[in-house]
């Protein structure tokens, strides 16, 4: 069973500001289920958008805890509220989370997956023996 959408922004809230880092809600979306994205202000005019990863990334071993991939890095801010005005005329149940942090520590637990990093080695089959 996957935590609802407040109290897991209620908890990304705390672990930025237990890091030292403002966090606020810009768009408060469905309480128990909507979507949650995540926009690291990097505080020079760049931003990270950080969104829920697609099922088909998600390793079915792993923990039905929600995910998230790197759709956006260092992009323009405009380009970020952009995309994000876009998915909001879609899904009004939308959540979306400011990060201020210099660093460009997003605060999501587990780190969001990457999609342009390296995919790990398939193994070989049939195996040889």
């Amino acid at each position: 069973m996957r935590l609802r959408s407040d109290l897991w922004v209620a908890a990304e809230l705390r672990r930025a500001a237990l890091g030292d880092a403002s966090a606020v809600v810009l768009h408060r979306g469905d309480a128990v289920a909507g979507a949650i994205w995540v926009v690291v202000d990097r505080l020079d005019g760049t931003a990270d958008l950080h969104v829920p990863a697609p099922q088909s990334l998600i390793d079915e071993s792993e923990p039905a805890d929600r995910r998230f991939e790197t759709v956006l890095t260092a992009a323009p801010r405009p380009d970020v509220v952009a995309r994000i005005a876009s998915e909001r005329r879609f899904d009004t149940d939308l959540w979306v989370v400011e990060v201020e942090d210099r660093a460009g520590r997003s605060f999501i637990e587990p780190p969001p997956l990457d999609p342009n990093a390296p995919q790990p080695p398939r193994p070989e089959w049939p195996p040889k023996l």
